[in-house]
């Protein structure tokens, strides 16, 4: 059984600029969205939870999210986990719920933003390139293995490339397209 798998590794590559394309809706831009949450992560039961498994999030108004923990004793770690999250918001705690007021962006802020977004990308970028090590590292394991020689290899080697760059032209794609948006240009 050869150690490389083109279609797994597509499939990781694929997953990589799609968990991007989710970070970047998360991402605020002016406007209350149920996704801006989904990166909070939430302290309770002693693990670390997604925020949506511990409390409803809801759009009540255009530029307010409320956020309606389930259980009255995560109240306190759900604001927190918001307020430590980066996004530039200050839950408003009155007991079981937590109002968040969608304040407008300043131009410092859209700047953050979209350092925030680059910095998504980047790691998408990395996950694309680890991907491609591990395939490069399955490949030669497979020449060693006598599975194929090295002109299979070469030309393996070459697809994967081509893959990676595919992925890493649509993860610069999406980024710019998110830093517009939140720029506003």
């Amino acid at each position: 059984m050869p150690a490389y798998d083109k279609s797994d590794l597509e499939r990781r590559m694929t997953g990589a600029v799609e968990a991007l394309k989710h970070d970047l809706g998360g991402l605020r831009t002016g406007r209350a969205s149920t996704t801006l949450l989904d990166p909070v992560m939430v302290e309770v039961y002693g693990s670390h939870m997604p925020l949506n498994q511990v409390a409803t999030v809801s759009v009540p108004e255009p530029r307010m999210l409320s956020v309606q923990v389930w259980d009255k004793s995560n109240v306190g770690p759900v604001e927190k986990a918001i307020r430590s999250a980066g996004l530039g918001l200050n839950p408003i705690n009155d007991g079981n719920n937590l109002r968040l007021p969608i304040p407008d962006l300043t131009e410092e802020r859209r700047k953050e933003l979209a350092k925030l977004a680059g910095s998504y990308a980047e790691k998408a970028k990395i996950a694309a390139r680890n991907v491609r090590r591990d395939g490069m590292d399955s490949l030669k394991v497979d020449e060693k293995k006598n599975v194929f020689g090295e002109d299979e290899r070469k030309r393996h080697e070459a697809e994967l490339q081509k893959l990676t760059d595919k992925t890493i032209g649509e993860i610069d794609a999406a980024a710019s397209a998110k830093e517009k948006e939140i720029l506003g240009k």
